[in-house]
């Protein structure tokens, strides 16, 4: 063999021994028990055990891989228990200001659902556009997380404003009584927070800002998706359909759901709450974007590498988006660009799933395995239990 691939070999194998993703090097492997038998033998177990201390420099993995082992190993997700007539729903405004009067009518609803209702301090509190400051937001929050008979967070709406605060919550004692927390838009942190760093699930729905203010003349689609959030806390299983659009792949899969909108799940790349889609079914949404903005982030979901292991995709509404400059247009629709990033994929695709910020917008558990079905008549989503 020439000597140029000698050292190409060698070189191979010194990074494969020390390599994390790789672990030890498969004659390391096979030598440790050898050398083990070997001195336990020969040794006094005081010696032998203090002659392992000092080897582990060199044949185990480094305190780094260690760690990054543990946070790749599969966690079990935890299902908070599910509310019963009497639990106490917490109201709180971790984003965007929202009036006390707006606040009204989903408490009237919740309370007539059965449950008890606490208005936190940020309800109708407000820092410019945020719903207090980040201090009073940030205590009002924990309040409602180490809040024992608290048993779901509701938010007031989304907005902006969980990024600026979430790294100051201690989830401590909410971590030994997990309790829902429900929400979409700017909560898409606290879901995928959950799902990643806690392995805990959540709900994705509409916020008090989307309950109407007069029940009773509330149209079938407000009703149908906001009585999802009650069956969602309830327990009942859920399902979801959609029309069948010309631009779905066809197919199957199931896993975790997980996702929410799109610009927040392109900021959180890189930190504790980064999005992790591996096995998983993702769906996306997201409003007041131009077609180009919506492309870098699909190209960004490609480039680190969240669709390469996708059990499906499901594309929500993509609404209010700004009107293009004549003579300067993206030439795309948002099928096109999705398509572009998925085509290398053979994943089932889906357009059109109720989700997003418009009026059919269903409630999902984050975190819950489900099963995804799309064919040319319909697109079924079920929960599975």
């Amino acid at each position: 063999m020439p000597d140029g691939k000698k050292k190409y070999k060698r070189e191979r194998l010194k990074q494969k021994a020390g390599n994390p993703e790789n672990g030890f090097h498969p004659v390391i492997k096979k030598t440790i028990p050898l050398l083990c038998l070997f001195y336990f033998r020969r040794m006094n177990r005081k010696h032998f055990l203090g002659t392992i201390a000092s080897a582990g420099a060199f044949l185990l993995p480094s305190a780094g891989m260690a760690a990054n082992t543990v946070t790749r190993r599969k966690e079990r997700i935890v299902v908070p228990p599910y509310l019963v007539p009497g639990d106490l729903i917490g109201i709180s405004c971790p984003s965007g200001y929202i009036p006390e009067a707006d606040v009204l009518p989903a408490a009237a609803l919740l309370e007539s659902w059965g449950f008890r209702v606490l208005k936190g301090t940020t309800v109708g509190k407000r820092d410019f556009t945020f719903g207090g400051t980040d201090d009073e937001r940030t205590a009002d929050f924990q309040q409602m997380l180490d809040n024992q008979e608290v048993k779901a967070i509701l938010c007031g709406r989304g907005g902006y404003g969980v990024v600026r605060m979430i790294d100051r919550l201690n989830f401590g004692t909410f971590m030994r009584a997990p309790k829902w927390i429900i929400g979409f838009s700017d909560i898409t942190v606290f879901h995928n927070h959950l799902n990643h760093a806690l392995h805990v699930a959540s709900v994705h729905s509409k916020m008090c800002n989307s309950f109407p203010s007069d029940w009773s003349k509330a149209d079938a689609v407000q009703v149908e998706t906001i009585l999802s959030i009650k069956k969602a806390l309830t327990g009942e299983t859920m399902e979801y359909k959609a029309l069948p659009d010309l631009r779905n792949r066809p197919g199957h899969g199931e896993g975790e759901l997980v996702g929410g909108n799109l610009s927040i799940l392109e900021t959180l790349a890189g930190s504790v709450s980064d999005l992790d889609t591996k096995n998983k079914i993702l769906f996306v949404e997201d409003v007041g974007e131009p077609l180009y903005k919506i492309d870098r982030m699909f190209c960004n979901l490609l480039r680190t590498g969240k669709l390469e292991h996708l059990k499906g995709l499901l594309v929500g509404g993509f609404t209010s988006m700004k009107a293009e400059t004549p003579g300067d247009e993206f030439g795309r629709s948002v099928q096109d660009i999705v398509w572009e990033k998925v085509k290398a994929f053979d994943f089932p695709v889906a357009f059109g799933f109720p989700v997003g910020h418009q009026k059919n917008n269903f409630a999902l558990k984050c975190g819950i395995r489900h099963r995804l079905e799309v064919n040319g008549e319909i697109t079924t989503l079920k929960e599975i239990k």
